[in-house]
């Protein structure tokens, strides 16, 4: 008798994988704010969230999540890499100089995000069949 192998994944590695990739969002997104606020151009905080966005891109976004992401993604990006909030340092202080970059923090970790999840967008419009 032969059995043929089968790959199932245990439910108690899934949630595993599932709290993994929450913590990963949440801790991105909390750095992202707090990191923005107190440090600026730190290349440690940046490393960080690549590492945070790219866990969240393998272990958290779904198939029908990928395009909310995508969207959300280049806003992000836009908005990150502009000095859109700069004039409200005019009114005092450093409020714009510290949104822009909590801004551009939230596109550095979501951009590994949206590239996996672009990736596998394309892998499956590249599968044969249906």
């Amino acid at each position: 008798m032969t059995e043929t192998a089968k790959t199932t994944e245990k439910p108690g590695a899934r949630r595993l994988f599932g709290y993994i990739g929450l913590l990963a969002f949440l801790g991105g997104i909390i750095l992202a704010i707090v990191g923005g606020a107190v440090s600026q151009d730190n290349g440690g905080i940046v490393l960080a969230l690549v590492i945070m966005g790219i866990l969240v891109g393998v272990l958290n976004v779904t198939a029908k999540e990928v395009l909310p992401l995508l969207i959300a993604a280049i806003a992000l990006i836009v908005v990150g890499n502009t000095t859109a909030f700069q004039p409200l340092d005019d009114l005092g202080g450093e409020a714009g100089t510290k949104i822009n970059q909590m801004v551009a923090y939230l596109a550095t970790f979501m951009a590994p995000a949206a590239v996996i999840s672009a990736f596998r967008a394309v892998l499956a419009l590249a599968r044969p069949g249906d």
